[in-house]
């Protein structure tokens, strides 16, 4: 059986400013399907996505990269860059455990042979009590 592989949605941004500035990275969502799916989610992301930098925006554009999208964003003084990018999940340390399938349940031994079913009065009342002729009992 073959499973839909995971692609991650990383979002690498420009944070801080001047000498403290840096690019932090994040994996925002997961998507198993194709890498068209997960390209389109991500562009529906990088569309929406407003950056905290810079905080005066004057110039907005979005660029498609062979395996996401590049925003840059220039503020007055400075030019601000948030990468979208796909890439196949291959493996995750901290991945939920897939849950172990239930087994099958025990069919119901067979009745013995000399066991009959009880008979039962109008209101469903076996006519004879199941402890009458038990030798088991004292």
């Amino acid at each position: 059986m073959s499973t839909a592989p995971m692609w991650g949605l990383v979002v690498e941004t420009t944070m801080g400013t001047g000498e403290r500035k840096h690019t932090e990275a994040q994996v925002v969502a997961h998507v198993a399907g194709s890498r068209a799916q997960a390209l389109a989610e991500l562009e529906r992301r990088a569309r929406s996505y407003s950056p905290p930098h810079p905080l005066s925006p004057r110039r907005r554009r979005l660029l498609r990269v062979g395996d996401g999208f590049l925003l840059v964003v220039d503020g007055a003084w400075q030019s601000f860059v948030t990468r979208f990018t796909v890439a196949e999940l291959l493996t995750d340390s901290a991945a939920p455990q897939a849950p172990e399938p239930e087994p099958e349940p025990e069919a119901a031994p067979p009745a013995p042979a000399d066991v009959r079913e009880p008979e039962l009065d109008a209101d469903g009342v076996p006519v004879r009590p199941a402890w009458l002729g038990r030798r088991d009992l004292p």
